[in-house]
């Protein structure tokens, strides 16, 4: 399969920016191809199309089937398995921040939690240090409340929150400083 030069241009950066948020690039390449995909791909073709080995095709497709952003499909006629994304740019939004926060913010919290009740008895520690560490887990319970309740918002709500952006703030109250809670 040959990929334009538009589609090739967003594969390769898609990649790229996977690379800066910790995914390996070969998985990203991967997910965008078959994002942008009308047609699902089996992984020869994957591999092909992308020039990387065929192994390293099925690491990637089994980590992507991880993240809950590819699925198998079967294609009558063809015994392969054959793969696509999810095609909705909102729902691997919405996957990907929920498996980060699985993989990264419940572990954190789990960890802060366990110092927060370490530290209590725990008469070497500083009391800043105390301090620091409860301010980290309120802080990190605060952003996963917050998420907990945007994510069961309907999508149009989401959206109009996300386009009020800074305008957020002329219905909270203005002229509030940083950090102070409008009533």
């Amino acid at each position: 399969m040959k990929l334009g030069p538009t589609t090739e241009k967003f594969v390769l950066h898609w990649g790229e920016m996977g690379t800066r948020w910790g995914v390996n690039r070969t998985v990203a390449q991967i997910h965008a191809l078959l994002y942008l995909s009308p047609a699902p791909l089996n992984a020869e073709t994957i591999a092909e199309t992308l020039g990387v080995a065929r192994s390293n095709v099925s690491t990637s497709l089994r980590e992507l089937q991880s993240w809950g952003l590819v699925r198998v499909v079967h294609v009558l006629g063809d015994r392969r398995d054959h793969f696509e994304s999810l095609s909705d740019i909102w729902d691997i939004f919405m996957a990907v921040v929920e498996e980060r926060k699985r993989r990264e913010l419940d572990p954190t919290l789990t960890t802060l939690r366990e110092c927060v009740l370490e530290a209590e008895s725990d008469q070497s520690i500083d009391a800043e240090v105390r301090t620091r560490i409860q301010d980290t887990l309120e802080f990190m319970e605060m952003l996963t409340d917050w998420y907990g309740q945007m994510k069961t918002l309907p999508r149009p709500v989401i959206v109009r929150i996300l386009k009020l952006g800074a305008g957020l703030q002329n219905l909270l109250g203005r002229g509030k400083k940083s950090g102070e809670a409008a009533s």
